[in-house]
């Protein structure tokens, strides 16, 4: 079979359009090639966490990857079927864990057995979700789908040396549920988690989430806010960050998070972690900027017809609508609700796609 020519450059021009495209290739067992690789990137081609997310999709289908090399902007990948079982990986850097977990957790649902896969990398680095929004926030969104895994944090990771360990357990699935979220979600509590590791003092939790706290209450009223303050011992280098979740009376999760960094003052990264917050509470919407394109691959594989309240959607969430209808044929509708400004129905009609390991 020919491959599925796919242009790793249309819109975001990152790593998403490789990890969508990877995982689809591998569930639909349809062959990929995808040039012009992260080509919008000031560093284009492949990266570690990005090569160790493919070289683990080749692993689980017993496939094979041409082009896997550090800086390569042309890949070539020929799946076979989804094996599931016990893997480990290993970015010998920051590369980010959860981003590797965004790839491989599709692939995963539809194995025939259970999957655990030991991860090594950085659980708190930039320009990625930390680890705390996947386990806290994200998951409580993927139940709705039918999907049940679990990240065990063994040690945390951050840049510039990662070391990071995770423990990836997924359960595979018969097939996806679709889920309706498009309901104006009404506020209940904030929550959240404040830390730091290494030889960073614990005043800088304390600052991050004081600062936080003020902003949301400034903002959203004296709705009750709980943030827990630590130091983590479990843990690799210094770091420092701050993840919130905002529960509605609906049961939805809505995130912000800031990472510490040298000369970002711990009270200014409380504050960028609240303004995400807010921006999304203020919408009422049930998915914030994070989960919005997270959600695409699911909605488009599910049974039935999905929608989704949400911001605007964001150039990640365009981009994985795109990849994600090119290889599915799945058609996405996003839908301008003229009544509240800035918020979005995304719907779509799933494939209903059946697993036949299973």
């Amino acid at each position: 079979m020919e491959p599925v020519v796919v242009d790793g450059s249309i819109l975001e021009g990152g790593g998403q359009t490789l990890r969508i495209s990877s995982a689809l290739s591998a569930i639909l067992g349809v062959p990929i090639r995808i040039h012009s690789i992260r080509a919008g990137r000031s560093t284009p081609g492949l990266r570690p966490q990005h090569l160790t997310g493919l070289n683990l999709i080749k692993d689980l289908t017993n496939g094979s990857l041409e082009g896997g090399n550090i800086g390569s902007t042309e890949i070539t990948l020929r799946p076979g079927q989804i094996s599931g079982g016990e893997f480990s990986v290993d970015t010998k850097t920051a590369g980010s864990i959860t981003l590797i977990v965004q790839a491989v957790l599709p692939c995963l649902l539809f194995a025939g057995k259970k999957s655990t896969i030991k991860m090594k990398g950085g659980t708190n680095v930039e320009m990625s979700p930390p680890l705390d929004y996947l386990t806290d926030v994200f998951s409580s969104v993927a139940k709705r789908f039918g999907i049940s895994f679990s990240c065990k944090l063994i040690k945390r990771g951050f840049y510039p040396k990662g070391c990071g360990e995770v423990d990836l357990t997924v359960e595979p699935v018969k097939r996806l549920s679709c889920v309706t979220l498009d309901q104006p979600q009404t506020l209940k509590c904030v929550n959240g988690v404040s830390f730091v590791a290494g030889t960073i003092p614990i005043r800088v939790a304390n600052e991050m989430a004081h600062s936080a706290t003020l902003k949301i209450h400034d903002s959203l009223g004296k709705i009750p806010v709980n943030i827990h303050q630590f130091k983590e011992n479990k843990a690799f280098g210094n770091g420092a960050a701050i993840i919130l979740s905002c529960e509605t009376t609906d049961g939805m999760l809505l995130g912000g998070t800031g990472l510490g960094k040298p000369r970002n003052p711990a009270n200014r990264v409380g504050q960028e972690a609240a303004d995400e917050l807010i921006e999304s509470c203020f919408r009422k919407v049930c998915l914030d900027q994070y989960a919005q394109d997270q959600v695409i691959i699911f909605m488009a594989l599910a049974e039935g017809i999905s929608k989704v309240l949400v911001g605007p959607p964001t150039l990640h969430t365009r981009t994985a609508i795109h990849v994600t209808s090119q290889l599915t044929g799945v058609k996405f509708d996003i839908i301008d609700l003229k009544t509240q400004p800035e918020t979005f129905i995304i719907e779509c009609k799933g494939m209903g796609f059946v697993n036949t390991r299973l």
